[in-house]
C-alpha cells in the first residue's frame, strides 16, 4: 500500500451536483470522496489530523483504473477500461459501494482488446454521453436507456480528449489530430493538425494532442505541440502560448482566459493575447486534471502524478493540499 501512496496518479476529478463533495479517481481503481464543507470551513474544536483526507475511499470491484469522471444530477459517471458505469450519488457520498446503478459495455470491442475510456463529455440538453476511447473511436450513448446511438470514427490513434458545446463536438488524440464534429450529422466536418505548423510543432515531445476545448469562437489545444489558440471559423492559429511545459494534458476556457497545465511546475492562466496572468504552483509533477467549480463559489482542484491534490479558492495561491490516501 505504501508504494501506491507514493506513486499514486489521479487522472480525473469532478464535483457532486450539490457542490459539497470533490470526487477523484486514481490508477488503482479508488474513488476518493472529499467533504469540502469540512475542509474549507473547519470547526477547530472538531478538527482531526485526517480532515484533509477522503471522507470515503471506494475501491472498484475489478480494481481497474479510473480514466474519466462526469457528474450529472443523478449519477457519478465513471469511465474505466471497457465500460462506463453510473453510480447513485447517495451510494457515493454516504455509504460503501455495492453495484453501479447501470453499466454500459463499450460497443464493438473484441474480447481480447481492452479499451480505456479516456475522456467523457455529457451533453445535458440531449442527455447523451460522448466517450473518447483507446480504440481511436468516440461512442455516443443515450443515458435514458443506455442505447448505443453512434460511433465517430476518424482518429488513427487513441483519443485523449473530447469536449462539446451545443451541437458541436471536438476531439484530440495521439495521432496529432484535432477533429471537429457536428453531432446532428454524426460526422466530422473539419480538422486541425497543430504539429504541421512550424511555430507550434515540438517534434522532440511528439505530435500528440493531450487536451482540447471549445468556446463560442475559439479552440484551445496542446500536447506535444505548443499550447495554441485557434479561431473556430477560420481554423487559423491566432496565439501560440510561451509557457515552459513538456506536454499539455489540461486546457479549458474561463473568464476570457485559457487555463492550462501538464508536465510543468505550474498551472497557468493566460490571456488570449498570450500574457501569463497567473503561474500557480502545483504539487503534481504532471497535471492530468483541473476541476473548476463556480457555484456556490469558485473552487479549483488540481491533481496528477502525486497523492496530493491542490485546492484553490482563487487562481492566486493554494489554500489547501488534500491527501488521496
Amino acid at each position: 500500500m505504501l508504494d501506491k501512496i507514493l506513486y499514486n496518479t489521479v487522472l480525473c476529478q469532478t464535483y457532486s451536483p450539490c457542490g459539497k463533495y470533490l470526487i477523484a479517481g486514481n490508477i488503482y481503481g479508488h474513488i476518493a470522496v472529499f467533504d469540502l464543507d469540512t475542509i474549507l470551513h473547519p470547526v477547530i474544536e472538531l478538527l482531526t489530523p485526517d480532515y484533509n483526507k477522503p471522507k470515503l475511499l471506494h475501491l472498484l470491484e475489478n480494481k481497474t483504473q479510473i480514466c474519466s469522471l462526469v457528474s450529472t444530477e443523478n449519477f457519478l459517471i465513471v469511465g474505466t477500461v471497457n465500460e462506463i458505469s453510473g453510480w447513485d450519488w447517495k451510494a457515493i457520498v454516504q455509504s460503501k459501494l455495492s453495484k453501479p446503478a447501470w453499466t454500459i459495455k463499450i460497443a464493438f470491442q473484441s474480447k481480447i482488446d481492452e479499451t480505456d475510456v479516456n475522456s467523457l463529455w455529457f451533453n445535458e440538453e440531449e442527455n447523451k454521453i460522448y466517450a473518447g476511447c483507446g480504440d481511436n473511436k468516440i461512442y455516443v450513448y443515450n443515458l435514458e436507456d443506455g442505447r448505443h446511438l453512434n460511433t465517430y470514427d476518424g482518429h488513427k490513434d487513441f483519443i485523449h480528449s473530447v469536449h462539446g458545446r451545443g451541437k458541436h463536438l471536438i476531439s484530440a488524440g495521439e495521432d496529432g489530430l484535432v477533429m471537429l464534429w457536428d453531432t446532428r450529422m454524426g460526422k466530422s466536418h473539419n480538422k486541425l493538425e497543430p504539429h504541421k505548423k512550424a511555430n507550434i510543432s515540438r517534434p522532440e515531445i511528439g505530435k500528440w494532442i493531450g487536451s482540447v476545448a471549445l468556446d463560442e469562437d475559439w479552440i484551445v489545444c496542446g500536447g506535444g505541440p505548443r499550447l495554441s489558440l485557434w479561431h473556430q471559423r477560420s481554423l487559423d492559429p491566432v496565439m501560440v502560448f510561451d509557457i515552459p511545459d513538456h506536454g499539455i494534458h489540461v486546457s479549458f476556457f474561463h473568464d476570457d482566459c485559457v487555463v492550462a497545465g501538464g508536465a510543468a511546475k505550474h498551472l497557468y492562466q493566460l490571456s488570449y493575447s498570450g500574457e501569463i496572468k497567473v503561474e500557480l504552483p502545483v504539487s503534481a509533477t504532471t497535471v492530468y486534471s483541473a476541476a473548476l467549480r463556480t457555484n456556490p463559489n469558485k473552487l479549483l482542484a488540481i491533481a496528477g502524478s502525486s497523492p496530493e491534490i491542490d485546492l484553490c479558492t482563487s487562481f492566486k495561491y493554494r489554500d489547501q493540499v488534500l491527501h488521496f490516501r
